[in-house]
C-alpha cells in the first residue's frame, strides 16, 4: 500500500514540476520532511533492525527529489 502512495505522490510531483516548477519545490521539501521523520523514527530500532526499517523511507524520499527534479529538468528542455 505505501509503494502506491509513494508512486503516486511521484507521479504528482513530476506533473506539478513540469507545470508550474516553482510551486513543485514545497510539497517536495514537504514529503521529503514527512519521509524524514519515518525514516528517522525507524532508525531508532536497535542494530540492524533499524537500518531495514529506515531503508523503505530513505528510498522513497531520494524517488520523490529525483522526480521533482526530473520534470523541472524536462520543463527546462522544452523549446518555448
Amino acid at each position: 500500500m505505501m509503494v502506491v502512495g509513494i508512486v503516486a505522490v511521484c507521479a504528482v510531483l513530476l506533473v506539478l514540476a513540469f507545470l508550474v516548477p516553482r510551486l513543485s519545490r514545497h510539497p517536495e521539501r514537504g514529503t521529503q520532511r514527512t519521509l524524514g521523520l519515518g525514516s528517522r523514527a525507524g532508525g531508532k530500532a536497535p542494530g540492524v533492525l533499524g537500518r531495514l526499517f529506515s531503508k523503505p523511507f530513505r528510498s522513497s524520499s531520494k524517488a520523490v527529489g529525483k522526480s521533482g527534479s526530473a520534470g523541472r529538468r524536462a520543463r527546462g528542455n522544452m523549446p518555448f
